[in-house]
């Protein structure tokens, strides 16, 4: 099995992502080694620090059986990569608070004052969003985390393929998760590339963007 190339410079991870279909199948990247990279791609931001996305990696062959039927239109994801990470959003983050501002504390990072101050003006708000507005930002959230994800794992020297082509009514049950709360963002699969991602033209700036 031959070794991962890790790729130290920013840009290059940035201009080397690619989205990747076909992995190398006996390649397995080690729980350690997932762990990490989730922890670096929990780095990325969320609403109010709450960190409202939820993973479910599926690995093992049992799994990936379960998963194939409900993504069958990106089967060599699933069946040659390493894993494919699930992400989800949780509709009950705002219950996360105190805790994550607790821990927050307890790291150095804001005094016990400014976390009552901080609880005492969002607890109020966030037990107040709609049903929509919770959905608003776990989808934003959680979409920020995955991109994360993705550039970290092209960091650690690995490839990956963002998925939206999958029963999004069936994966949270599948996998144990109650479905009611935990909202289906994206399947991400990721491994060692058997063949290369292609390519891809980006619209110019200057089509995408206005200035003011």
């Amino acid at each position: 099995m031959s070794s991962i190339q890790k790729v130290q410079d920013f840009m290059e991870v940035v201009k080397s992502r690619r989205s990747v279909k076909l992995y190398d199948s006996s390649f397995k990247i080690s729980r350690e080694e997932m762990t990490q990279m989730l922890e670096e791609a929990s780095l990325a931001p969320s609403s109010v620090n709450l960190q409202p996305w939820r993973f479910a990696v599926i690995e093992s062959p049992e799994a990936k059986a379960k998963l194939l039927p409900l993504a069958s239109s990106n089967s060599n994801q699933v069946e040659t990569s390493s894993a494919v990470v699930a992400v989800f959003g949780d509709l009950n983050f705002p219950e996360f608070m105190d805790e994550i501002f607790s821990d927050t504390v307890a790291s150095g990072y804001m005094p016990q004052e400014v976390k009552e101050q901080f609880m005492s003006a969002y607890s109020p708000l966030l037990q107040n969003l709609s049903l929509e507005q919770k959905r608003d930002t776990v989808l934003i959230d959680a979409g920020l985390v995955s991109m994360q994800f993705m550039l970290v794992a092209r960091a650690h020297g690995y490839d990956t393929n963002p998925i939206g082509g999958y029963d999004k009514n069936q994966i949270a049950a599948a996998f144990g998760l109650d479905a009611q709360r935990y909202v289906p963002v994206m399947l991400i699969s990721i491994g060692k590339a058997a063949a290369a991602g292609h390519p891809s033209t980006r619209l110019a700036v200057e089509r995408t963007t206005v200035w003011h």
